[in-house]
């Protein structure tokens, strides 16, 4: 009998994390898809230079290379904002593995990130809370 009761809890709480999925899904494709991901660019490749390497395929609104905030130095990777969504949408299937600065760049719609603090996993880290780099160890 305990057996049955668990296992059925099992599968509505199974049940719930599907739906969430399924609610997590539908909020994504009903977001907009004017911002596109550029992976595996050139540490040479700078704003400017991505922005006209897609202003080709319509209005680029911003042009962004992501940088270490230490060393300055790019990471590799960008995002590209389009005013529109079909812009964005062809430049994905044109570019997409295409070279750009001596690599062949991935390009992707991009994920939004949710929202709230990061979490650099693990206990400790900067929170003073339980340790870390801020606060009593806690033994």
């Amino acid at each position: 009998m305990a057996f049955s009761s668990k296992f059925g809890s099992l599968l509505r709480l199974k049940g719930q994390i599907q739906a969430t999925s399924v609610l997590d899904s539908i909020r994504c494709m009903s977001t907009s898809t004017k911002k596109l991901f550029i992976g595996g660019l050139s540490y040479g490749t700078d704003d400017q230079t991505l922005k006209e390497a897609f202003s080709g395929f319509g209005d680029v609104t911003e042009a962004k290379i992501i940088t270490d905030r230490d060393t300055g130095r790019s990471r590799g990777f960008g995002f590209v904002n389009f005013a529109d969504d079909e812009s964005a949408s062809n430049a994905l299937s044109a570019m997409d593995g295409q070279e750009l600065n001596g690599r062949n760049i991935r390009v992707s719609y991009a994920n939004e990130r949710p929202p709230g603090p990061r979490s650099f996993g693990g206990n400790g880290g900067f929170r003073g809370d339980r340790g870390g780099f801020g606060g009593d160890p806690g033994y």
